[in-house]
């Protein structure tokens, strides 16, 4: 049943001079308020609802997403032809709306079926990780993990999840004590220790600059039955490190099979907040109810870890606002100005974006997209800013600094000790991020329904009127919990997630 007649424009902001259309709007039909449109407007774009002059501000969720480069009539398709981003002077308040929030009492609150790992750490999944350290061990690496994909799909195993190669394309040609050393030190360290892996085999070449000795050390990693490493070089190539690799998987399969799902509190969950291939629907449907699960999950002791620092630039005032101290909005902004140094140095723009398919779904400017990727964050306090990979401690609602790639993102994410990930998306995404669940959401039902096989939630049911952003939330929630129970998701039926580990790579390569 409709809740409501759908409108024939979105208006999200009572200040907005424009509203999103969605569905295509043929020119002559009536929008808003006496407003006919001009022109043919595409479902998911703007169009404007009051006269805009030339150079005035163009404001949608009551903000400023860039300034119209010529006139703007009423029923104009506002885009690309007549938007443009200039820098705009952002007041950044600290610390106005970090209320505390209302937890659930400790009795009230939901678990999960997750594996215990102990020190409190909760897995989703039961992997084994094929970590290779460099580029030289890949191959290994992968054969190594398709040996046991055969064996699982002629035998099964009924309490692993599968042997995964995460594979790299670099390990050389880099400083180790250089950031981006430190940054490719942190994510391996991060994926080691990642609690969806019951165990976990280095493999490395052995003349690499990135040794896996100090590595383990710095993570405190002791080899045992569940955790183990090998060079190739030291075993005598590749025939016989991939028998010597299959013999400790081998011995490991007891022991990550014996470890079963209990029940555990939702605090348990560490839930990156994640979006690609996003369109002018994700800032009204899939994200804001992505933030009402994330806001549901903190408030039950859960953590959610929102990234991508460039798909925030332009909208880093709203989280300022809700930082829960000074100290935390000063780290944010600090990294946004390590970005725009970083882009300057290597002649890019911080606001290079929105990508092609952004734009044909409706984005315009990074103002508006960053504006709509918050959104996934929800109300809660910002309680933490934390750099690329770096092992999240402080539960409820937090930023890490990551690029707006998105497998370098969720890379980064996962390495801070994500166990799942809540993908949205407008245009559709197919990737998924071993070892951690990928739940997608699309944004728009014609999207859903097109590629519905790598869906696992329909937002677009807001756009259509039959739910309200809090209902949809709460499904994402409920959905979370099940999937962190053991639930597959579409990305998990098709077996996908192995190519996405993808480190960020900062500085020169030499």
């Amino acid at each position: 049943m409709m809740l409501a007649e759908i409108p024939a424009v979105l208006v999200l902001n009572p200040r907005d001079n424009v509203g999103v259309v969605p569905a295509n709007a043929d020119a002559g039909r009536a929008l808003v308020n006496g407003v006919v449109a001009a022109e043919r407007i595409p479902r998911g774009h703007k169009v404007a609802i009051v006269p805009i002059a030339e150079g005035a501000p163009v404001l949608k969720y009551g903000q400023i997403i860039g300034y119209a480069t010529k006139a703007v009539r009423p029923g104009e398709h506002v885009h690309l032809q007549n938007l443009a981003i200039v820098d705009v002077a952002l007041q950044h308040e600290f610390c106005v709306d970090n209320a505390q929030p209302v937890m659930v009492p400790e009795a009230e609150r939901r678990t999960f079926d997750g594996y215990d790992r102990g020190n409190g750490r909760i897995g989703t999944r039961n992997y084994i990780g094929v970590l290779s350290t460099v580029n030289c061990s890949a191959t290994v690496s992968r054969y190594v993990a398709e040996h046991y994909a055969r064996k699982f799909r002629e035998a099964g195993h009924d309490n692993i999840d599968g042997v995964v190669a995460l594979t790299y394309g670099g390990g050389c040609a880099i400083n180790m004590k250089s950031e981006g050393g430190r940054i490719l030190t942190r994510t391996f360290k991060g994926y080691a220790r990642n609690p969806n892996f019951g165990g976990i085999l280095m493999i490395g070449l052995g003349c690499e600059t990135f040794q896996y000795g100090p590595l383990i050390e710095e993570a405190g990693l002791e080899e045992g039955r569940t955790f183990r490493k090998m060079m190739i070089q030291e075993q005598g190539g590749t025939k016989k490190t991939i028998e010597a690799a299959c013999a400790m998987i081998d011995d490991m399969l007891p022991d990550v099979g014996r470890i079963r799902r209990t029940p555990q509190p939702l605090s348990g969950i560490k839930l990156a907040l994640e979006c690609g291939g996003s369109d002018g629907y994700s800032g009204i449907s899939a994200n804001p109810a992505l933030g009402v699960a994330s806001d549901l999950l903190v408030k039950e002791g859960a953590t959610t870890v929102l990234a991508e620092t460039p798909e925030i630039y332009g909208a880093e005032h709203l989280l300022t606002r809700r930082a829960a101290r000074p100290e935390v909005a000063q780290k944010l902004l600090s990294r946004i100005e390590w970005w725009r140094d970083y882009t300057a140095k290597n002649d890019a723009e911080l606001n290079n974006n929105p990508s092609h398919g952004n734009k044909a779904g409706g984005l315009t400017t990074i103002l508006e997209k960053s504006l709509g990727a918050v959104a996934k964050g929800g109300s809660m306090p910002l309680n933490a800013v934390y750099e690329y990979a770096e092992e999240v401690t402080e539960p409820g609602f937090v930023f890490m600094d990551t690029p707006g790639y998105d497998p370098a993102a969720v890379t980064g994410q996962i390495a801070g000790g994500c166990n799942l990930v809540a993908f949205t998306t407008g245009r559709g995404s197919v990737s998924g991020y071993k070892p951690a669940p990928c739940i997608k959401i699309a944004t728009n039902t014609p999207m859903y329904e097109h590629i519905r096989d790598d869906m696992d939630i329909n937002c677009g049911t807001i756009v259509d009127g039959t739910e309200t952003i809090e209902q949809a939330g709460r499904r994402i929630f409920d959905f979370v919990i099940e999937t962190a129970s053991g639930r597959k998701t579409a990305s998990e039926a098709y077996d996908y997630g192995d190519n996405e580990f993808v480190p960020w790579q900062v500085g020169a390569i030499t």
